[in-house]
Formats: structure tokens, C-alpha cells, sequence
């Protein structure tokens, strides 16, 4: 054999019997199951995968999670751009949500379908932004809510011939448990609920302006949609305040 066939063969770790030499099996991509053919580490699909799920992923909620975002934003975004949702990743406020894309030139499959609040969820929320607003507009740093505030704040809204009270209450404790879920309040003692900034996203000082008119005019709210994009919420709350 030539010398430049050695070299040849050495440089393709070609065996002497001519088959090419098996690789290591350390060096082989590891599986996380049976048949995955995925490529990123299971943190990250972590990570995409509550992306999907919830409507927020709070930095504060969940840091390891928040902490894997961010050193892996650019491959998360790609494969979120390949089922047409744009990431959205609020650094200031320490959030991240998901928006549909929607184009005029381009035909796009909707998966996230846009969930409008009940009439309840409306009410407690203009509430919640307005007291958020006003608050942080007079220094507060931190601004808290009592589920009572909330409770008669809304009922004033609700039609007056309506004897049905205990189920109006039902109805305005379930609006506030799923904002609570959704993280725009946070229990701190019973009834006592902490305002978090997510209120600012979710209803902009623009909409909250328009709901307020529309609800003096009318003294009554309908299901409203936000614009808040969204894959089914409507799930059993699986939330940690650790990383998933």
C-alpha cells in the first residue's frame, strides 16, 4: 500500500478490514425516549413547551426557567417562527409571552386561538389596571387588592333586578381565580391579592381608557377581547414556583 493511501486511510479512520470505524457511543446525540429525533436539551424544551402552554412565563415564577430563555432566546424564537408565533420577551418587567403572526401576503395557519374574558374577568381587570395605575401614579411601588374591593367593585356593575346574588359572587371568585392563575394578581394572605405588572400587558392604558367609557355608557360588560393570543388555559394549574 502506497503511503498516500495510509494517509488516506487514516484521515477517514478507515479500518484495516476497510469498514468504517463505528462511533463512539458517547459521542452520539443523546436520546430523551424511544425515537427522539429532537435536537435541543430537554431544559430548553422545558421551556418551549410552557411557552406553548401558558400564556406567560414569569421570570420571578420560575427563574431557572426565565434563566434558560435567555441563554437559548435565539434557537426557542426559531422554532416558535416555525409554527408562525413570535416570542415576546419583556426583559424590563421579567416576561415572556407569545403572539400569533398574522399576515395579509402570507396564508397563515392560526394555533393560538384568541380567548376573550368573561364579563366577570372584565370587570375585576379594569379594576385591577385602574387601582395599578393609579397607584403607581401616586409612588407606590407595590399595590394590593382585597377580593372584597374587587367583589363589590364589580357587582356594581351587574344588572340591579338581578336577585341572584350568591351566583353573581360565584361568578366574580372564579374571574379572580384565573386571573390569579394567569399571574396578573398574587395571593399574599387570604383575600389579599398583590397587583403584578402583567396588568400592563394584558390591558394597555389605551384599552383601558375604551373599556371604562364603554362601561359607564352601558353599566354592564360582555365578553371582551384583549388581544391576548392563547393555547388552551382551560387546564387543570400544574404551576411551580420552581423551574419546569
Amino acid at each position: 500500500m502506497t503511503d498516500t493511501a495510509e494517509r488516506t486511510r487514516d484521515a477517514l479512520h478507515e479500518p484495516e478490514d476497510g469498514f468504517i470505524a463505528p462511533v463512539a457511543m458517547e459521542d452520539d446525540p443523546a436520546e430523551l425516549f424511544a425515537g427522539d429525533r429532537g435536537t435541543l436539551d430537554a431544559d430548553v424544551r422545558r421551556v418551549l413547551v410552557r411557552l406553548l402552554q401558558r400564556r406567560f412565563l414569569l421570570a420571578e415564577r420560575t427563574p431557572a426557567l426565565w434563566t434558560t430563555l435567555l441563554e437559548n432566546q435565539p434557537v426557542i424564537e426559531s422554532r416558535l417562527h416555525d409554527l408562525f408565533v413570535h416570542l415576546v420577551v419583556d426583559h424590563d418587567r421579567g416576561l415572556a409571552y407569545k403572539r400569533q403572526v398574522r399576515s395579509a401576503e402570507l396564508e397563515v395557519p392560526v394555533l393560538l386561538r384568541d380567548e376573550p374574558y368573561s364579563r366577570a374577568e372584565t370587570l375585576v381587570l379594569v379594576h385591577l389596571r385602574t387601582v395599578f395605575q393609579r397607584e403607581r401614579g401616586a409612588g407606590e411601588t407595590s399595590v394590593r387588592v382585597d377580593v372584597e374591593e374587587l367583589e363589590q367593585t364589580a357587582l356594581t356593575y351587574f344588572d340591579a333586578q338581578d336577585t341572584n346574588v350568591a351566583g353573581n359572587q360565584r361568578e366574580i371568585r372564579a374571574a379572580v381565580a384565573r386571573l390569579a392563575k394567569e399571574g396578573l394578581i398574587e395571593e399574599e394572605s387570604e383575600g389579599r391579592f398583590r397587583v403584578t405588572s402583567l396588568v400592563e400587558i394584558v390591558l394597555s392604558n389605551e384599552r383601558l381608557v375604551e373599556l371604562r367609557d364603554w362601561l359607564r355608557t352601558r353599566g354592564e360588560a360582555a365578553p371582551v377581547d384583549l388581544g391576548v393570543d392563547d393555547t388552551d388555559d382551560r387546564r387543570p394549574d400544574d404551576e411551580g414556583h420552581d423551574a419546569r
